[in-house]
């Protein structure tokens, strides 16, 4: 059941079955392009959540110039100026595209509301903007996809602290993300509230336990792939052709190209 806490799933368990989901996303993917289908998957949660994770494997076997990654930087002093949802629309994707979002539009309903970003006014605005936007984007056919990962205090704490220690996910902490810790509250209101308003029939939200990294990732994935009503495209035919006959090509002197020093043999 949601919220008790199961026995850590074994690496080898997991690894077989992400490698089954992952192959199940390339023939999603391929549906997506044949059909000229548009896929939207929003990833949202508390800082260290293991969002990036989950979509760094959701990608991971994908081609980029069907699936990519959108994750936006803060706005610019124009982007200020415009209609919300505005910057977000231009990254849409077109006719057999997928579009991950490592965070969306519901920036302003979490980090801009509780760190007053924005004006309640814009946040209330927002609030009810949200559903109708949503339900546009759905009756012009795109395929919306919101998952909301939870994390408990401790976790995202310990996370934090590895982060800390780890020069390779030192990058990750930022001091928004420490301020977090002293928000913790006022984060899980705005979530509530969010919820609320924006879990709407045409676009609901999913939520992920996220304490398990590796069952995140699986029940994310396996849940995505049973709400989108794929099927396997069969691939075209392609023969590999034979090489033909030299025709008297030599190549130039090694000594007149600049090669990398082979550092693998000194290890």
């Amino acid at each position: 059941m949601a919220g008790e806490k199961a026995a850590t799933l074994p690496r080898r368990t997991y690894e077989k079955e992400l490698l089954r989901l992952q192959t199940e996303l390339v023939k999603l993917q391929e549906w997506v392009r044949a059909e000229g289908a548009r896929l939207v998957v929003i990833f949202e949660g508390r800082d260290a959540a293991g969002k990036g994770g989950t979509i760094k494997r959701v990608a991971e076997h994908l081609n980029p110039r069907v699936a990519r990654i959108v994750a936006l930087p803060k706005p610019t002093e124009r982007e200020r100026t415009q209609w919300y949802f505005q910057r977000y629309i231009e990254h849409l994707p077109a006719a057999g595209e997928i579009v991950l979002f490592d965070r969306s539009w519901y920036n302003r309903a979490g980090v801009e509301h509780v760190m007053d970003f924005c004006t309640k006014e814009e946040h209330q605005l927002f609030l009810r903007q949200c559903p109708i936007f949503e339900r546009m984007l759905v009756e012009d056919g795109i395929l919306l996809r919101k998952y909301w990962f939870s994390v408990s205090d401790d976790v995202q704490q310990e996370r934090f602290r590895q982060r800390l220690e780890d020069p390779t996910k030192r990058w990750k902490l930022s001091p928004m993300d420490l301020e977090s810790i002293t928000r913790w509250e006022a984060y899980s209101r705005a979530k509530d509230e969010m919820l609320v308003h924006t879990d709407i029939a045409e676009a609901p939200w999913y939520v992920v336990e996220s304490d398990d990294k590796r069952r995140a990732r699986l029940n994310m994935i396996a849940h995505l792939l049973s709400t989108v009503p794929y099927h396997e495209v069969p691939p075209p035919v392609l023969d590999l052709p034979p090489r033909p006959p030299s025709t008297g090509y030599v190549r130039p002197p090694r000594d007149l190209q600049t090669y990398v020093p082979d550092h693998a043999a000194s290890l």
